[in-house]
């Protein structure tokens, strides 16, 4: 049977993954899908959530669920494990599907965009019918979110949408399309991978709850099909220790399966796949000798299950695999970083390999019939085109007893197994196996000696992948016996390209590898004095050839040789190591524009004897300049190498203005032969190198650090230290103009801040096209873009519409020491540090060796600006007795109040204030400004009052907006600013009863003191007041002590008390309790607050004479 069914299925080989279905998005016409999904999949590091990711349409029909199975009692399972069922849970069946739907919290059409979300999910949903998988929704989104909490609007409309599709909180997403995109998306990743996590832990316990349906007579098949299923899904969970466990107990569970010859394959197939788990996972966890322990164990228990004897090559086929693989696995644990030892090492389970592989080619002559004909119809063939389980025949499928159902299309099977297997290449098998790993070098050298029977172009194909370790390494004995053999297969093959290849490094620098081909090569006519090839002619047989072969291979040369369409041949030698070396370096890693490139190609020879090239061709990124990089061989001057001595050639050339910031490559090529005969091109991408030079370089630092100061006695062109430098970069000239700036930072929030630029030219001609780009440097935050503006006009205040950078602004031509300055206007309204760009860029006409270029050149200068409030508005609102308010009582005087404290470093020059009433009406005729121009220093503060009062409100809203406070300011010489302060709300109350009272402003002891009391009646309905004032030691009043009246609804009551002081000083007035059993809740201390509490009571005066005042 053909070698492929041994192959592991990619699904096992594979490290499992949560498996995340994208839909919504339109990843070929829409840029910002596009641009979603390349953050998803592309250049996934390390760091992030092991997920794979697929996108698929919203109606897409996933895989339909089986009806779950309630009872095990009449079942007989077919077979362990289905061979689809891997990849089902891999990528058909999703741990997670997310919606993406474009639709901002704001968007107009709100209600309808809801509607045709939840219509989506309801779609993806019926076609996960009876699946577990969970499903989200990310809303793409075009402006960045407020923290949570801030955005009541998102809030409600998010629980909304959540109602509306069926979803949880944790499931609806917001991805906004910002700078930051990478980030959001690393965010949404980690949420998906917490949702699959879940998936897959139910997963697990659905398996797991199945056991207690199970019985060990007849379901021992289903004991290690969940066990293997549930470590599967630990895998998936990225839970490998626990997934290791399972694995251990599934293997233990298979073996103890009876066996016999129709499930022996099934059983070993199962156990490989198992023990592959098991070992790859002891790898992963650093725990190889666990590992090497289980395959031991693993082949201990597998050898003896040949199963049926017709069929033994099967087994050695299989057991071939289980060395092989294992073997992968080791190899690949030593490229990740673990140090193998002499005595484990892959190479021997390759050997052992390679081993079964002879084996089963012996096997296979034995038993399979030379003459016998495929049987039909095809026992091999299935409906389904596989098979149903792993490891079952194609004739009986799900068939689990112990003698096979029919014994007829047993035997045609067999027989057609037996067919197939006559068909398969058994030594190019070997070959392959035995040329798997490169760490093993004697393994793969033992092969070479069983190639007599072997297609030569497959030899030829095997041995370059076996000489790429040997050319690198610089295994040069062994590389010289290869390189040998695939001579021969070269010249049997007529292989001319190979032939020349092989030939080129026979000839290379390798020292046993010239010393034993040398002479051949010499007497063999390949090596002449003056032309290393001529291939022209017909070579000579190879030694040890078969002279049955040779005349066959004459016959192709001939042919070959006629070919007139074949007489260039191009070799590329970085995989090999040629006969010549190549070394290219520019003199700098960069150029300026107006400085000539220079660039030194240094060839050696490492044959035997000189070597004449016809051509040198220098291929540049810009192919523009590669006539500049060309030496050919002329009568006059051969371009001849000396094996051993290193020749320089020099190049030089003038960059080309457009590319400017582009970087130049070089790849070098030399022409051996002639182009009017046959000619080969040896071609070194980069600056040159080849095979060998990594760690001839590698050798020649070590070496440079034990030789130290004694280098510089060495020879002047050292091939070892020659540096490569395979490319440069054109920068551009280096401009020759001051660019100063001038400035007075901090820039104050909303102020037309000025930076004054000064250019001054130190050309020696006259500078074109002088441009200004000036503005907020670009790759700073995206929301610094929306919140500063540029422009050159600063006689006003620019709107919102300016930009954040002025591009190629004009400045006309500078002539030499010629100095212009311009000003450029900053407005930034948000506070906090930005990076301000000024480019300055212009054309001058120079001279490059002789030759008139214009050259762009351009100056940078950055500005770091702090911006800073230039104050700090805070508003209290007080009564009229300047208490502070926590309500604001309706349709009575309150007062607002102001202060503005300054925190510019400058004098700030208030030009007037005023005041946008919403809601709010003033209780003064006209409200003006007390503060205009008002200069505040650093530090000062400035006050203003406002008596205003809250007409009565028809809605039943008990907090309503005040309205604007309007700040017009400037700084020394900006124009005028204005600054808009929205006002605190304020909580209103309504008080059924308002009292207030006339008094003078101050009293005098022993004198009259009038109090009027004013009530009003703010309710529909009549109101009883019962008032009474409290005796105070500081006063004796005359007046009604105690009394009740009625007062009608809008209506007031006045009351008039006489107190006389009897203290001098602040004192307090005499408490008025006033009480209303109309209206229990409200208390004498809420209508009392309205009232004043204190007066000041001047002392007694006395009448002064004219006496007294002389005396004074």
């Amino acid at each position: 049977m053909a070698g492929s069914q041994w192959e592991l299925p990619p699904e096992l080989c594979c490290r499992p993954m949560a498996f995340v279905a994208l839909t919504g998005l339109d990843v070929v016409y829409n840029a910002v899908h596009r641009a979603i999904w390349d953050a998803f999949c592309a250049n996934r590091r390390a760091d992030r959530v092991p997920i794979s990711f697929k996108v698929l349409p919203g109606d897409h029909e996933y895989p339909k669920c089986r009806t779950k199975r309630t009872s095990y009692e009449w079942y007989i399972p077919k077979g362990i494990l289905k061979t689809g069922w891997m990849n089902k849970h891999l990528n058909l069946v999703p741990a997670l599907v997310v919606l993406f739907y474009e639709l901002d919290w704001d968007d107009p059409q709100w209600k309808e965009k809801q509607s045709e979300c939840a219509t989506k999910v309801e779609i993806v949903r019926t076609s996960l019918q009876g699946r577990n998988t969970k499903v989200a929704v990310v809303l793409i989104q075009k402006k960045t979110p407020l923290p949570p909490g801030e955005d009541l609007v998102a809030s409600e409309r998010a629980s909304s949408l959540c109602n509306a599709c069926d979803l949880s909180g944790k499931s609806l997403f917001v991805l906004p399309h910002t700078d930051h995109l990478v980030g959001y998306i690393i965010r949404l990743e980690n949420a998906f991978y917490e949702h699959a996590q879940t998936y897959y832990y139910t997963e697990i316990r659905r398996v797991k709850s199945h056991k207690e349906f199970l019985n060990k007579t007849t379901h021992q098949l289903l004991f290690v099909r969940h066990q293997f299923k549930i470590a599967f899904f630990s895998e998936l969970k990225q839970d490998t220790q626990n997934a290791l466990k399972y694995y251990r107990t599934a293997y233990s569970l298979v073996h103890e399966l009876r066996a016999h010859e129709t499930n022996m394959l099934e059983i070993k197939t199962m156990a490989g796949f198992i023990n592959y788990k098991i070992c790859r996972l002891c790898f992963q966890h650093n725990t190889p000798l666990d590992a090497i322990a289980q395959f031991r164990k693993h082949i201990d228990l597998c050898k003896k299950k040949i199963g049926s004897a017709e069929l033994a090559f099967e087994h050695a086929a299989w057991m071939s695999k289980q060395f092989q693989s294992f073997g992968e696995l080791f190899d690949e644990a030593i490229k990740l970083g673990l140090t193998a030892i002499q005595t484990q090492n892959p190479g021997f389970y390759y050997q052992q390999a390679a081993c079964y592989s002879q084996e089963r080619k012996q096997l296979a002559q034995q038993l399979c019939q030379a003459g016998a004909s495929y049987p039909s119809p095809d026992p091999l063939d299935t409906q389904s085109g596989g098979l149903d389980f792993y490891g079952q025949r194609p004739w009986r499928q799900g068939h689990q007893s112990i003698d096979p159902p029919d014994a007829e299309k047993e035997k045609t099977g067999i027989l057609a197994l037996q067919i197939k297997e006559r068909d398969v290449p058994h030594s190019v098998t070997l070959l392959v196996v035995r040329t798997s790993t490169g760490c093993f070098h004697t393994c793969r050298l033992s092969c070479f000696s069983k190639i007599s029977d072997i297609c030569v172009c497959y030899t030829i194909r095997l041995l370059d992948y076996v000489m790429c370790d040997y050319r690198t390494e610089r295994w040069w004995g062994l590389l010289t016996a290869i390189l040998t053999t695939a001579l021969r297969c070269a010249y049997l093959m007529a292989s001319v390209k190979d032939y020349i290849i092989y030939c080129m490094e026979l000839l290379g620098r390798g020292k046993q590898t010239r010393l034993s081909v040398t002479h051949h090569l010499s007497t063999s006519g390949r090596i002449d004095e003056s032309s290393l090839f001529d291939f022209n002619e017909v070579p000579d047989a190879e030694p040890e050839c078969d002279p049955s072969s040779v005349s066959a291979a004459r016959s192709l040369w001939n042919d070959r040789v006629a070919l007139s369409g074949s007489n260039e041949f191009t070799i590329e030698v970085q995989d090999y190591i040629p006969f010549i070396q190549c070394k290219a370096k520019f003199f700098s890693p960069s150029f300026h524009v107006d400085q000539p490139i220079q660039l030194q190609v240094f060839l050696r020879a490492d044959c035997p004897h000189p070597v004449t090239l016809n051509k040198l061709a220098v291929s540049l990124s810009n192919q523009e300049y590669n006539q500049w990089c060309v030496v050919e061989s002329s009568g006059q001057e051969s371009m001849s190498l000396i094996p051993g001595k290193t020749k320089c050639y020099n190049f030089s050339f003038v960059a080309k203005t457009e590319d400017v910031g582009k970087k130049i490559e070089v790849s070098v090529s030399v022409m051996l032969g002639s182009d009017r005969g046959r000619c080969v091109f040896l071609s070194w991408r980069g600056a040159g190198g080849d095979a060998a030079s990594n760690h001839e370089a590698l050798q020649a630092s070590r070496s440079s650090r034990r030789w130290g100061r004694g280098m510089e006695t060495r020879p002047e062109l050292d091939w070892d230290n020659l540096i490569m430098q395979h490319s440069t970069m054109i920068i551009s000239r280096v401009p020759k103009i001051s660019v100063q700036l001038s400035h007075q930072p901090p820039a104050l929030n909303n102020e037309m801040y000025c930076i004054s630029l000064t250019v001054q030219s130190q050309e020696e001609g006259v500078a074109k096209e002088v441009k200004l780009t000036a503005g907020l440097k670009p790759g700073q935050d995206a929301n610094l873009g929306q919140t500063t503006h540029v422009t050159l006009d600063g006689s006003k205040v620019c709107d919102d519409t300016a930009p954040a950078l002025l591009p190629d602004v004009p400045l006309g031509d500078l002539k030499p020491g010629e100095k212009l300055e311009r000003c450029v206007y900053v407005r930034c309204v948000s506070t906090g540090p930005r990076v301000f760009l000024f480019h300055v860029a212009y054309s001058i006409d120079t001279t490059v060796e002789g030759r008139q270029i214009v050259c762009k050149c351009h100056k940078d200068e950055t500005a770091t600006i702090e911006t800073v409030v230039p104050f700090e508005v805070s508003v209290k609102f007080v009564s009229t007795k300047f208490e502070p308010l926590d309500r604001v009582a309706v349709d009575i005087p309150f007062l607002l109040m102001t202060d503005i404290l300054s925190s510019s470093p400058w004098p700030l020059v208030l030009a007037s204030s005023s005041l946008q009433l919403l809601t709010m009406t003033s209780n003064t005729p006209q409200l003006q400004s007390q503060l205009q121009e008002v200069v505040l220093q650093t530090g000062e503060c400035a006050s203003e009052c406002f008596c205003l009062r809250c007409p009565p409100l028809t809605s039943s809203n008990n907090t309503v907006a005040t309205g604007q406070y309007l700040i017009s300011w400037r700084s020394a010489d900006s124009p005028l600013i204005q600054t808009t302060v929205t006002l605190p709300h304020v909580i209103l109350e309504s008080v059924p009863l308002y009292i207030h009272a006339d008094l003078p402003s101050f009293g005098r002891v022993r004198e009259s003191l009038p109090v009027r009391y004013h009530i009003e009646n703010r309710t529909a309905l009549v109101q009883e007041v019962e008032m009474a004032v409290e005796p105070s030691d500081a006063f004796m009043f005359s007046g009604l002590k105690q009394v009740r009246l009625r007062i009608l609804p809008g209506s007031e009551q006045q009351m008039l008390y006489n107190y006389y002081p009897l203290m001098a000083g602040y004192q307090t007035l005499p408490q008025l309790n006033i009480s209303l059993p109309r209206c229990p809740t409200t208390n004498t201390h809420t209508l009392r607050r309205f009232l004043p509490q204190r007066i000041f009571v001047k002392p007694q005066g006395r009448q002064l004479d004219d006496a007294s005042i002389a005396a004074a």
